[in-house]
């Protein structure tokens, strides 16, 4: 079956692109807060580059590896299991901004198990359906049966709460049951169960309707619920065509919140410009292209649900985290992958990337 012999260097080279780029906008939007912070300005791009370090030779180690092995009933229920109980785990460590998401190992080493939920996620349900693409029709023994791990993962990252992360791997399972077949029926069906559900979430709970309602009026509350959203469109406004140049920008100086993390692209479009800015996005256009084309022409039903999970993953993420940016969307935190500071981020980014590059030498 498998006809290439190289991996897709489109993919390989563009990811390295992206991890490159990212490490240069953490350091520059960090500098000066990590100065402050820790007395050392390389504090948090120091971690950022030994998480891609990481991440890189995993994912050159996982581009080795045959992704058939990964078909293994023992090796999908230790790792949703793993999973589940990482996920369990965070409630039983101190809260961060009064929400519960990482796992502390004193103050040297932490890791977000919702980043791992996405590959583990993705892992499943291609493992579930590639053998059932005939009875996609089935709702109780196949979508139903389906949807049971999602649905875990789901509740426990709202739990949490973490509603971007939720709505990622809630989107992503979506999409890779119609790729296997689901009907567009079950698909509404679903959708309008959730509806009600996200409405609760978003205006029941205070601090989420607060940011609706700056979302719909931005500047409704200037200093309090709309802040973070203003000083990013502000950052935004002021870059231009071609930014204030590298380490250059102003509102990373205590003015722009998660500078480094969240609204990272705030901080690349006042430094690099609109041009800057789009060439990112081209970046992970380009990337998304190669994992999609790589979802079609694999002739494997499990290697296509995998490949495609992965790249809508990533692709998802990243139009949720610039639409927040450019106030296309309410505020809620949420990574750039492979740009934002964050170790687990980057590193299972990574790794997700080896399989799919693994994949693609599958391809014609």
């Amino acid at each position: 079956m498998a006809k290439r012999v190289g991996v897709d260097k489109w993919i390989f080279f563009t990811t390295l692109l992206l991890v490159v780029f990212g490490l240069a906008m953490v350091f520059s939007a960090s500098a000066v807060v990590a100065q402050e912070q820790f007395h050392n300005p390389y504090a948090i791009v120091g971690k950022q580059v030994g998480w891609a370090l990481g991440g890189v030779l995993c994912m050159v180690w996982l581009m080795t590896v045959d992704y058939s092995r990964y078909k293994s009933p023992r090796i999908i229920y230790a790792a949703t299991a793993i999973t589940t109980i990482l996920l369990v785990m965070v409630f039983f460590f101190r809260n961060s901004h009064n929400t519960h998401r990482w796992i502390r190992f004193g103050g040297l080493f932490t890791f977000q198990p919702s980043e791992i939920a996405k590959p583990v996620l993705i892992l499943f349900l291609a493992w579930f359906l590639h053998t059932r693409l005939d009875a996609m029709r089935d709702w109780k023994n196949t979508l139903l049966r389906a949807a049971i791990i999602p649905c875990v993962f789901v509740l426990l990252v709202l739990k949490q709460p973490d509603l971007g992360t939720a709505l990622v791997l809630a989107g992503v399972t979506a999409m890779m049951m119609l790729l296997a077949g689901m009907e567009w029926k079950y698909f509404f069906a679903a959708l309008a169960a959730t509806l009600p559900v996200l409405a609760f979430l978003l205006f029941w709970v205070s601090w989420r309707r607060q940011r609706m309602l700056v979302f719909l009026h931005p500047d409704s509350d200037p200093m309090g619920a709309g802040f973070h959203i203003n000083q990013s469109l502000i950052a935004v406004g002021t870059g231009g065509w071609l930014g204030r140049g590298y380490m250059e920008g102003m509102q990373k100086l205590f003015y722009l919140p998660e500078a480094s993390t969240d609204f990272i692209f705030a901080n690349i479009a006042e430094e690099l410009g609109f041009l800057g800015a789009i060439f990112l996005v081209l970046l992970f256009l380009l990337l998304g292209f190669r994992g999609l084309r790589t979802a079609y022409k694999v002739q494997d039903p499990f290697g296509r649900l995998i490949a495609f999970g992965i790249t809508t993953a990533i692709l998802l993420q990243a139009f949720f985290n610039i639409s927040v940016v450019l106030s296309l969307l309410p505020t809620k935190g949420i990574p750039l992958p492979l740009i934002s500071s964050g170790g687990t981020s980057i590193f299972c980014t990574l790794a997700s990337i080896g399989i799919l590059l693994n994949i693609s030498r599958k391809v014609d």
